[in-house]
């Protein structure tokens, strides 16, 4: 059998290496594809102005109560039970909660058995020491021996009174594994749950305390420096304009909260309706005594994600966007006071946010001032 030469074997792959080795030539020598165009999205927007308090401002916050009380165990111990929750009514000395009283228990039955054997030891030293009493005064003991007799019969009280404070302070750890309300009010919080080992002080339950209710709002500086003294606030449910009270404020914040840079207002309501419950969003309305500037936004530019309220700002050198956070003072359907986030001069996204990424271009299809706004100063 002859063999085929090498040549002729190998023919047929050089012959398909050899078409590819073209192909990818003249691949090589066509123009390489340009990258597509960014998207540039036509956008409304709105250059920012402060303007002068000289009406009314709104503002939105919630109702609290005027006194929370965290209720605590003073021992250490193991939560067995939790008679009440988040919402339940609470009533002055009503059982709230209780720990594992085992331990307790047993150190109550040692310290009254400890008592038990002082008292025996005190009768004991008793009958000697009167005994003794009788005897000397007939000289028919020695002085020495009454004196020892009546040092014991001392010693033997203290040690009973001694082993009764021990069961006093037993009954009171045993006491104290049973936690009562303090106060009158709605439970707003729980700290723990049956099983879990509860350190002395720490927050069982938190008790809003009937009475008063306050209604709590972030104020940016301008505003509480234009607001005129013991002003009455007007106060009425954001989901319902018609139950409303007064109120004037009780406390202010002296320092501005180094995050937000507002300070917090808590406004003493007046009689506040039954609606008005803890926690309702209410909206405060005052007058001001004028003075004070604020920036003023379409309420269309906000944008809110993760809890974070932002605006898109547009770079004017670069026409992109970036999302910029802000804190929000007041706010309603067609303008939103700004707190912090924003300066005069920034040029906002007002139509088109939802569809705006980070470093997107953008085309400006009308840039209206501040004095161009429909509402003009904030009310």
């Amino acid at each position: 059998m002859t063999s085929s030469p090498p040549s002729r074997l190998f023919a047929p792959r050089l012959g398909a290496l050899g078409l590819a080795l073209a192909a990818a030539a003249l691949a090589g020598c066509r123009p390489a594809a340009e990258p597509p165009a960014p998207e540039v999205r036509p956008v409304r927007t709105y250059t920012v102005d402060k303007r002068d308090l000289d009406g009314g401002v709104s503002l939105t916050g919630n109702v609290q109560a005027q006194t929370e009380v965290n209720l605590a165990f003073r021992i250490d111990g193991r939560l067995v039970e939790r008679a009440v929750g988040v919402g339940d009514t609470v009533r002055r000395g009503q059982l709230v909660a209780r720990l594992d009283a085992e331990n307790e228990q047993s150190a109550l039955q040692s310290a009254q058995a400890q008592l038990a054997g002082a008292r025996a030891r005190l009768e004991e030293a008793r009958s000697n020491y009167n005994r003794l009493k009788s005897l000397v005064a007939e000289r028919a003991v020695s002085q020495a021996l009454f004196e020892q007799s009546e040092a014991a019969f001392r010693s033997a009280e203290s040690a009973v009174e001694s082993a009764q404070s021990q069961v006093v302070l037993a009954q009171n750890r045993l006491s104290y594994t049973r936690l009562e309300s303090d106060v009158d009010g709605v439970v707003t919080a729980q700290g723990v749950e049956p099983g879990e080992v509860v350190g002395a002080g720490r927050m069982v339950l938190q008790v809003a305390k009937q009475g008063g209710r306050d209604a709590v709002f972030d104020v940016p500086a301008q505003i509480k420096d234009a607001t005129p003294a013991n002003a009455t606030v007007k106060v009425a449910l954001a989901t319902d304009a018609r139950v409303a009270t007064t109120g004037r404020a009780r406390e202010v914040a002296p320092r501005a909260d180094p995050v937000t840079g507002t300070f917090r207002v808590r406004i003493a309501l007046d009689n506040p309706p039954p609606a008005m419950r803890l926690g309702s969003t209410v909206v405060g309305s005052l007058r001001l005594a004028g003075g004070g500037t604020a920036i003023s936004i379409p309420a269309s530019a906000l944008v809110r994600s993760d809890r974070q309220t932002s605006v898109w700002v547009v770079d004017p050198k670069t026409q992109t966007v970036a999302a910029k956070p802000i804190e929000v003072a007041s706010f309603d359907p067609a303008r939103v006071v700004v707190a912090s986030g924003l300066a005069a001069g920034d040029v906002v996204v007002t139509a088109g946010v939802q569809a705006l990424r980070p470093g997107q271009k953008v085309r400006l299809l009308d840039a209206r001032r501040a004095d161009a706004a429909k509402s003009g100063a904030a009310k």
